[in-house]
């Protein structure tokens, strides 16, 4: 079998995680049944994997391991899960991608990895309290392309926000032309393109997060004490609507 990486992305790679920080677990999830990248995709993660003793993978069957499946919350293939790995102790992030990240997405599961060996989302610290007084769980799907030189800054901005509350944000990069199906119920017609719960919001191209955080905002599943003991930071947030206007 031929290799998928050639050695100058090899050296580059290594290189880049020569700087991580802590242990990344990958959890990759195949099938046998209807999954045409399921074999490209595990081998491109086991030669990733291979270029750093920090990131290990375990490779699981949608099917057999329903059990494992249900709790990282994956319902499809292939699919991979970025954890983070603490000695025996595996912490999901909600961080997940669905698809071969090929192309231009080959960047995204690169950072992704660096991403979680930080244990940092990154992410303004207004940003990050709101997005841990979310009490309602919110699916972010991220729809995407390998050709499109976008979308791994819209991909990576929602993993970045999963960080900060994986129990209740689940952050997906779904590849459009293998998941022909999902993208047609969606009407996606151009990439990047994020989902929110199941559609009932949207967010076209790749935005800041500001942007992002305010589409989010219109679904109200925030506690609004833990909102209002930052009170002066929200109020100095660069969102384009007022408190009033989102409490009313």
């Amino acid at each position: 079998m031929s290799e998928l990486l050639n050695d100058d992305v090899k050296r580059h790679v290594r290189e880049v995680f020569s700087g991580l920080q802590h242990p990344v677990q990958i959890l990759f999830f195949g099938s046998k049944e209807n999954c045409n990248y399921c074999n490209d995709t595990c081998q491109l993660l086991e030669e990733v994997v291979a270029l750093s003793p920090s990131i290990n993978l375990i490779v699981y069957d949608l099917e057999v391991d329903a059990a494992t499946a249900k709790q990282y919350r994956v319902d499809k293939a292939p699919v991979f899960v970025v954890a983070a790995k603490d000695g025996e102790t595996l912490t999901d992030t909600g961080i997940q991608y669905a698809g071969i990240p090929s192309g231009h997405e080959f960047t995204t599961l690169i950072q992704d990895i660096i991403l979680v060996s930080s244990r940092d989302s990154g992410l303004k610290e207004t940003t990050r309290e709101f997005l841990r007084a979310v009490q309602k769980p919110i699916h972010l799907q991220v729809f995407v392309t390998p050709t499109c030189p976008y979308c791994p800054q819209a991909v990576v901005l929602v993993h970045q926000m999963a960080m900060e509350n994986p129990g209740m944000i689940r952050a997906e990069g779904v590849e459009s032309m293998e998941f022909q199906e999902l993208a047609n119920r969606f009407n996606i017609s151009g990439v990047p393109q994020t989902m929110i719960n199941d559609g009932a919001g949207t967010v076209v191209g790749a935005v800041p997060e500001a942007n992002l955080l305010a589409e989010i905002f219109r679904f109200r599943i925030f506690n609004i004490g833990l909102i209002l003991t930052s009170f002066r930071n929200f109020l100095n947030y660069p969102m384009n609507f007022t408190l009033a206007r989102w409490m009313s």
